[in-house]
């Protein structure tokens, strides 16, 4: 389990005086209290899929934050937030990369136009589909331009 790993992880960062692993972990169990206290649950530890998913909005905020510090010229808290999404991003499963992707896509997209013909602008509908069927096993972004990319040819 994510979040019992994440528990016996903050004592090994208090043993060894690791103050910005030890807050950002303090931070995700933080998260993972509150969602189970809002949530009225019994239990003592999220899910794996609720932990992944808290885990994956604090490193989409991490990247907006490291961009916003970046443009107003504060390097020294992009550095923080960059080993913070270092540390989360070690919690998140590999994802797969475009040539990965573009073989799932090529067999959606292909069956879709075995049906008919493809409106380029039906991309988004496809991006969603593939997105559905990879279940956070990709990048949207990436996706996205693997399916143009194949649209386009």
């Amino acid at each position: 389990m994510i979040h019992k790993t994440i528990k016996e992880q903050i004592k090994e960062a208090l043993r060894a005086r690791d103050t910005i692993r030890l807050d950002t972990l303090r931070g995700l169990n933080a998260l993972f209290m509150n969602d189970l206290l809002t949530s009225n649950s019994k239990d003592e530890f999220v899910t794996d899929d609720k932990a992944l998913a808290l885990i994956k909005r604090s490193v989409k905020q991490r990247k907006d934050s490291i961009e916003q510090f970046t443009k107003g010229g504060r390097e020294d808290l992009a550095s923080k937030e960059k080993s913070e999404l270092a540390i989360l991003e070690s919690f998140m499963p590999a994802l797969m990369d475009r040539e990965q992707i573009k073989i799932v896509a090529k067999v959606r997209i292909d069956a879709i136009k075995a049906s008919g013909t493809v409106d380029p602008k039906a991309s988004g509908k496809i991006v969603g589909m593939i997105m559905k069927e990879l279940a956070g096993k990709a990048d949207g972004t990436d996706v996205k331009a693997v399916v143009d990319e194949l649209l386009t040819k």
